[in-house]
């Protein structure tokens, strides 16, 4: 699964998601909204495509088009409101474990800078127990072979479980692929929907918007 299938199953999926819809050249963007704008190849090397973040509704309609002359014939262009990120992170999930990483703001500032506040593995076996976690004030856990690295309040317990519960549904959609030796990674944030003026706006909300899968071989 590249990026590509991995946003038409962000949108089967019962988990929430970005609401994305295909770019096309008729496409018309609400004024009053910040902006993403991404490519998804049907094949090949899918990584660092291009992307607009944060765009008002022109640029955004100018980049669209421009990567519809790019990548129309190559896969799809979609866009989505954009989102301001409060903490961000990977679920990476496989036959023995569930690995958690969370870094505070943007996701870039853990992919692209390699900065994390925390590290969560839970063994296969003791994700249902995850349920009943809390950490004490020294980021220690209740639960034994679940391991934290780094800051242990950085996810409130509240939020590890939804993590987790969310990561169980992954689970459960690509148990063949997993079973077969795959990881399946999927990106998320804590957000806000923002203003023109990148202001926040309502309340703050957990959101998917990227799966993929890993060959483990």
């Amino acid at each position: 699964m590249n990026k590509y299938m991995g946003f038409y199953e962000l949108k089967a999926l019962n988990i929430p998601s970005v609401p994305w819809e295909l770019f096309t050249n008729d496409t018309v963007l609400d004024e009053g909204v910040l902006w993403t704008v991404r490519v998804a190849t049907a094949a090949g090397n899918d990584l660092n495509l291009p992307r607009a973040v944060g765009v008002d509704h022109a640029e955004a309609r100018m980049k669209g088009r421009e990567f519809l002359r790019e990548y129309g014939e190559k896969g799809i262009v979609v866009y989505y409101p954009y989102f301001i990120a409060e903490k961000s992170g990977v679920l990476d999930i496989n036959s023995q474990r569930t690995v958690i990483e969370a870094v505070d703001r943007d996701l870039w500032n853990l992919v692209t800078f390699g900065k994390k506040n925390v590290t969560i593995i839970a063994p296969s076996d003791k994700i249902g127990h995850i349920s009943d976690v809390s950490c004490n004030e020294a980021g220690s856990w209740p639960i034994d072979g679940v391991q934290i690295t780094g800051d242990g309040s950085f996810l409130s317990p509240e939020e590890i479980k939804e993590l987790v519960r969310y990561g169980a549904v992954i689970r459960g959609r690509f148990r063949d692929e997993i079973s077969g030796g795959s990881s399946i990674l999927a990106e998320w944030s804590y957000a806000y929907s923002t203003d023109v003026s990148m202001k926040p706006i309502g309340p703050r909300y957990l959101v998917f918007y990227e799966l993929r899968d890993l060959s483990l071989h």
